[in-house]
């Protein structure tokens, strides 16, 4: 009896039966490709993440570990001054040559050589002397730079020209402050060729500031 009911009951529904099983891949695959997408935009910003991640710590080793000077020069008494350079980075340098210039110049009135390590976080101290006197004289009011030229890996490079405005009246240090202008980092001095470029777009850099304060 019961099985004669189970055959009637099958007999009416094999229609539905037959529909629901051929629907079944069907909804498999439309699963799958759901499930693929959300895997492909999961991926997707993961890899994003870690472009972004790669890309911060490569910032953050180049701000660590490539070259970066600061230089400043300091009133010390009426007649001394001193320049103090600071090793920004962690690699050590080799300091070479330093050079003082007033600013209406286009060569360096002053070049000291140097051969003095300078480890990273660490800061190096000279006393400028008559050296700051020879350059610009007894009497002289406006502004000087100054650069470092270093050694860091076995290339020469050199600092941007940190600018100070200066005033000497009588022989005696009446004013010496920094210039708040945006520095350029280092730059590698291929060759002699190359230092003479640099020197002559420092030339024609200053002239043309000095013609627009002119105008």
């Amino acid at each position: 009896m019961h099985l004669q009911w189970l055959s009637q009951w099958f007999g009416q529904h094999s229609a539905a039966f037959t529909v629901i099983v051929a629907y079944i891949p069907l909804v498999a695959t439309v699963t799958t490709t759901i499930l693929s997408i959300v895997l492909a935009h999961a991926t997707l910003r993961y890899a994003e993440a870690t472009d972004k991640s790669l890309a911060l710590a490569r910032d953050e080793f180049e701000r660590q570990w490539s070259p970066e000077l600061h230089i400043k020069l300091e009133k010390v008494g009426p007649r001394q001054a001193r320049v103090v350079v600071t090793n920004l980075a962690k690699i050590s340098v080799l300091l070479q040559m330093m050079q003082l210039r007033r600013l209406s110049m286009g060569v360096p009135s002053m070049r000291s050589f140097l051969n003095e390590p300078l480890v990273g976080g660490c800061t190096w101290v000279d006393d400028l002397g008559k050296r700051l006197f020879d350059c610009v004289g007894d009497n002289y009011e406006g502004q000087i730079a100054t650069a470092m030229t270093f050694y860091v890996s076995g290339r020469l490079y050199r600092t941007d020209w940190f600018r100070f405005q200066l005033q000497i009246s009588r022989g005696e240090i009446v004013r010496l402050d920094p210039v708040n202008i945006a520095a350029r980092k280092v730059r590698m001095v291929d060759s002699a060729e190359r230092a003479r470029q640099e020197l002559v777009k420092d030339v024609v850099e200053t002239a043309a500031a000095s013609a627009a304060a002119g105008r």
